[in-house]
């Protein structure tokens, strides 16, 4: 089977290369490009060997890590630390987030020998992935070499667990090779046994997205913004949105404003490469609106605000009333309501919340989330929130409890993963 993988993965290189080369025009950027090496594996002069090495695939795992990455640092500040991500975006969020001595670069196509040059260079003495990234060859490589390999925040959506079971065998070789699979909670824990792990190889800690925090620069940052714009303005926040949301949400506000006037809606697509996209579906529904990237202070007249830049949602979090969490309203399972909950904010989400189960099932518990099926569910709940102040705040202040008490997952992993680097 790692044959036939490996031959499947050989031929799609070219695929994979028109797609960058296609990526790099369409953002009129040679981002995509420029770091072609990196990819199969040349990484000499980037990286400090004999540390440890950290995945985050994409912009909502290198979020996450950020603080874990800090704690990491303080523990050992002469660690080599070297992360490695996969996407564009998430490369600008570690250069732009994370300590200038961390060592950064993407991780090379899931190729034998990218993989075994990336490692020859990065000679890690411990590999931490986060969340779901299985890579057979970069595993059974680590594997060989003796080298420890952690699964950490590990979780596993019922879709995937489909897919793997149809080449259980394979996958269950491959989960038979890494070192520890540290889940979020014990539904994830049992999937992966479900698709072949052993329960000795689990172990349960929480889930590091629960270590989301506001820093006083970030606070400061809150408060000067809000003394910029009009005060007791009602706002709301539409976050991670994904096609066929916008028209919905963009239908949703126009009905609120009938009964809010001055009501301000954040509109914060999920993927750049959506951002004029989306700018021309508010720009079709008539309503005023500017760019969040352009630095305007929105007027009274502005009834849209569009979040088009990466790593600025905390901060526009801090600025509404309420959150609506996008990727629900469509089957893309839901994105984290945690930055939210963390400025008090009382969460709308629609039914597809699987990758955030526990989660949200929990929130919703807490009546700090509201799950609405539609459009006019979304605008009844909406109205009821800015309505019932009282209400509203009691919703976010019961969240934000909840999730002070999930917090702390940061050290348990840390002290997991003492074993590993003293040795």
């Amino acid at each position: 089977m790692m044959i036939i993988y490996n031959i499947i993965l050989y031929l799609l290189q070219p695929l994979i290369l028109i797609r960058l080369l296609w990526r790099s025009r369409k953002n009129l950027s040679f981002s995509y490009w420029n770091r072609l090496s990196e990819r199969y594996g040349f990484c000499s002069g980037k990286v400090k060997p004999n540390g440890i090495m950290i995945h985050a695939v994409s912009v909502g795992e290198t979020l996450m890590i950020i603080s874990f990455i800090h704690a990491l640092r303080n523990r050992y500040p002469t660690l080599p630390i070297t992360i490695t991500t996969s996407t564009l975006t998430a490369s600008e969020q570690v250069q732009k987030k994370i300590h200038t001595e961390i060592s950064h670069v993407y991780l090379p196509y899931d190729l034998p020998g990218s993989i075994n040059r990336f490692l020859n260079q990065v000679n890690p003495k411990l590999v931490v992935i986060m969340e779901t990234e299985i890579w057979p060859n970069l595993i059974k490589i680590l594997h060989n070499r003796n080298i420890p390999i952690i699964i950490a925040n590990a979780r596993l959506s019922n879709r995937s667990i489909i897919g793997y079971k149809k080449i259980y065998k394979f996958i269950k070789s491959i989960l038979h090779d890494i070192t520890l699979i540290v889940a979020q909670d014990e539904t994830h824990s049992k999937r992966f046994i479900e698709i072949g792990a052993k329960s000795k190889q689990l172990k349960v800690i929480g889930n590091l997205k629960f270590e989301v925090n506001l820093s006083s620069e970030l606070k400061l940052n809150i408060e000067n913004l809000r003394k910029k714009w009009i005060s007791n303005r009602p706002i709301w926040i539409a976050s991670s949105t994904h096609t066929g949301e916008e028209r919905i949400l963009l239908s949703a506000h126009s009905r609120l404003l009938n009964d809010f006037p001055d009501l301000l809606l954040i509109l914060v697509p999920r993927h750049p490469e959506r951002f004029l996209l989306v700018e021309k579906i508010v720009k079709q529904s008539h309503l005023q609106y500017i760019l969040w990237s352009k630095n305007i202070i929105p007027l009274l007249d502005t009834k849209v605000l569009i979040g088009d830049t990466i790593g600025d949602l905390i901060l526009l979090y801090g600025m509404a009333d309420i959150a609506f969490i996008g990727g629900s309203m469509v089957q893309c399972g839901g994105h984290n309501p945690l930055e939210a909950v963390i400025h008090s904010l009382p969460i709308l989400m629609g039914p597809y919340i699987e990758n955030f189960e526990y989660i949200c099932n929990s929130l919703q518990k807490e009546g700090v989330l509201i799950i609405v099926n539609n459009e006019s569910m979304l605008v009844q709940h909406i109205k009821t929130l800015l309505i019932n102040t009282n209400y509203r705040k009691k919703c976010g202040q019961i969240g934000l409890n909840f999730l002070l008490k999930h917090q702390g997952v940061t050290q348990r992993l840390l002290h997991i993963l003492e074993k590993y680097i003293s040795t």
